[in-house]
């Protein structure tokens, strides 16, 4: 196995970051993870951050319309113009950040975001001859497409665009596609899969580690075996967490949540070995929805998580 940190030595820290909040809230068909980002602020995210020695800049929210000022248009990937919209100015202001040397930590609104963050972070690698990892922890695939989606909610398809070709409007975004390679591409902790999704996920060769598979072997070695994958001969690895990764016990605040998921401490596992790899690159966070919190529960959980990723240390 794969042994990516020595103890004695602390995880690499980012020493600058900043923080992108998109209140995107079109690509689910529950209401209210367009206050996600100010939930996880009010967390009191920066303030963690900045207790670890870390240089924080907010660089606020980017304007994102909402559901009742717009129409849905094609029932198969509803919403997809002003989705792709909102990914693009994301996809822009991430190629920014890396450009000056920070780390991106960009706070959801629903995963469709992605195809905005994980692709300007996947061309930045690109400008400099290099692919990325990625690891993206869902309860869901997120690989479904126009042909396959049973709802039409986009927030089933980013990493289905990121591997291209569909959504085209998420996959074109930045000019090049596809923007990540299925052999370096991990997800972990799904248990809610489409059928035809399933097709999808099995033809793509993307590494699959199910709640099963954490069940029967444990969360650090099923991470052990994603950092290899996703961290070996790569820039480094983009995260993209959806907090329904997480068991609804901990994190009852998200659009989709579904029993079975990871515990309060696997959760953590997963962002600590990230940390400790000293390959990450950037972090989403998304799908905190406060309607359906309890004081404020996910998005604290959230903002701890981002803490253990950014190498957060008990000693």
């Amino acid at each position: 196995m794969l042994r990516c940190h020595n103890p004695g030595m602390p995880p690499l820290t980012p020493r600058l970051v900043h923080i992108l909040g998109v209140p995107l809230d079109l690509g689910g068909g529950r209401r209210g993870v367009d206050m996600g980002p100010s939930a996880v602020r009010i967390a009191g995210l920066a303030e963690r951050l900045t207790g670890m020695g870390i240089t924080v800049v907010d660089r606020g929210d980017l304007d994102s319309p909402i559901p009742e000022t717009r129409t849905p248009r094609d029932p198969r990937k509803r919403y997809i113009r002003e989705i792709a919209r909102v990914c693009t100015r994301l996809y822009t202001r991430v190629l920014q950040t890396h450009a000056e040397g920070a780390f991106p930590v960009v706070l959801g609104g629903d995963h469709s975001l992605a195809a905005g963050s994980v692709g300007a972070t996947a061309d930045f690698a690109a400008s400099r001859s290099a692919d990325i990892g990625v690891v993206w922890v869902d309860a869901h695939g997120d690989m479904n497409t126009p042909a396959t989606t049973r709802t039409g909610n986009v927030h089933g398809m980013p990493l289905s665009a990121l591997l291209g070709p569909e959504p085209a409007e998420l996959a074109r975004i930045g000019g090049r596609t596809p923007k990540v390679k299925a052999e370096k591409t991990v997800i972990i902790g799904v248990r809610n899969l489409d059928d035809l999704e399933k097709a999808r996920i099995r033809e793509s060769r993307v590494h699959l580690f199910t709640m099963k598979d954490i069940d029967r072997y444990g969360i650090a070695d099923v991470m052990e075996q994603a950092l290899a994958i996703a961290g070996t001969d790569t820039l480094g690895i983009h995260v993209s967490f959806d907090l329904d990764a997480c068991d609804p016990s901990i994190a009852p605040g998200v659009g989709t949540p579904v029993k079975g998921g990871l515990d309060y401490r696997e959760a953590h596992m997963v962002m600590e070995m990230l940390a400790d790899s000293g390959r990450l690159l950037a972090l989403d966070l998304v799908e905190v929805n406060p309607i359906l919190d309890i004081q404020n529960q996910t998005a604290i959980l959230g903002a701890e998580l981002v803490s253990s990723a950014l190498g957060m240390r008990i000693i």
